[in-house]
């Protein structure tokens, strides 16, 4: 399946460079109605979600070369924390193409090893601000045992089916969403938004609440 080339609008460049993390309210987001087709786009075929009955998953695609998810992280990461209790949050690292998937089993191992919080921020910075190459297993494993992650544990949990399981599963979700750019926002297996779609990456998130508040009730459901 083709992807169409990444592409965001100068202002959701400008907006990421910006690093603005002020979130509108809720009841902002439902003052001013989004629609489908336009600012996100409706699914024909509901993805599948992980999130518990009575919950909303909204889910981040990201890619860690990606200079806008790079930009889009510090907002998302805000936005997310001050979700609400029936909203569950996750990230999904995507893969284009076989040669990202070294990144993708990246995410998964920090995320087993409960480090996401810890290095998941280090590894944007390491290849936007540093400009070190992390694209394949072996740059990658350097890298994470300087950040004082044992080699041994790391490869171990790197090449185990449960990470090669969730990396393959990562990927399909990517496909039922037909994402074709990063960063962008799948909600409760239903709509989909992101920087281009929604025109700015701020208006990204609102988006995502006015779509939140259209779930509830759906919850559980997708």
């Amino acid at each position: 399946m083709q992807r169409r080339e990444f592409s965001l609008s100068a202002a959701a460049l400008a907006t990421a460079a910006a690093g603005i993390s002020a979130l509108p309210l809720l009841a902002q987001a439902q003052a001013n109605p989004f629609k489908s087709g336009t600012d996100y786009l409706t699914l024909d075929k509901p993805a599948p979600v992980e999130a518990p009955a009575g919950q909303i998953e909204v889910v981040e695609f990201f890619w860690y070369n990606c200079p806008h998810c790079n930009g889009f992280e510090p907002m998302f990461d805000g936005w997310a924390k001050k979700a609400p209790k029936d909203v569950s949050v996750r990230r999904v690292p995507i893969a284009f193409r076989p040669d990202f998937e070294p990144q993708q089993r990246l995410y998964y191992v920090l995320e087993g090893m409960g480090k996401v919080e810890e290095l998941h921020k280090k590894v944007f910075y390491a290849i936007h601000v540093d400009k070190q190459q992390l694209t394949t297993a072996d740059q990658i494993t350097a890298w994470v045992e300087k950040q004082g992650i044992a080699k041994d544990k790391f490869v171990e949990m790197y090449n185990s089916f449960s990470v090669a399981t969730k990396a393959r599963k990562a990927t399909q979700l990517q496909n039922a969403y037909a994402i074709d750019g990063v960063p962008a926002l799948g909600i409760n297996g239903r709509y989909y938004t992101s920087g281009s779609q929604a025109q700015t990456l701020e208006r990204a998130l609102q988006v995502a609440d006015a779509l939140i508040a259209q779930s509830r009730g759906k919850a559980g459901k997708a």
